[in-house]
């Protein structure tokens, strides 16, 4: 990703409300480049845009009972692109839900509340940090 280019975020998420929300934060917040997808299965035909993070619902059968859960669709989406960060959002509070989403590769997991945005920049912030270094790094390895 470069200096110059807007961070491209895909937001993807069953609850209309909530993903309006979030989307009006996060456009107020910084100067991002966002998609919304009220499915699964419409980020994956999507992913081509290459995002810079992803930040997915867990449960996502409120539009339809036989979409693609947010498992599903983070498996298929770090089989496509083991890369790019994906940060699960959920209004389950339990832990072992948390646990099965970073064994399935998730960066994060977040709790649907009245601090979920708060908690989502930081771990942007965080994941950008990181990719940074990243890219600091493999680039001064490449040059020696």
């Amino acid at each position: 990703m470069l200096d110059e280019k807007k961070i491209k975020l895909f937001l993807v998420d069953d609850d209309a409300l909530f993903l309006k929300s979030l989307q009006i934060d996060f456009l107020e917040s910084a100067d991002f480049e966002i998609k919304t997808f009220s499915t699964g299965e419409l980020c994956l035909e999507n992913l081509n845009e290459n995002p810079d993070i992803i930040i997915l619902d867990y449960h996502l059968d409120g539009i339809n009972k036989g979409a693609m859960n947010g498992l599903e669709v983070l498996d298929k989406i770090k089989l496509e692109n083991q890369q790019v960060p994906v940060i699960m959002l959920s209004s389950q509070d339990k832990i072992d839900v948390a646990i099965k989403c970073i064994h399935h590769k998730a960066t994060d997991y977040v709790v649907k509340s009245e601090t979920a945005f708060l908690r989502l920049k930081q771990i942007i912030v965080k994941v950008l940090h990181t990719q940074k270094i990243d890219k600091q790094l493999h680039w001064y390895m490449s040059k020696m």
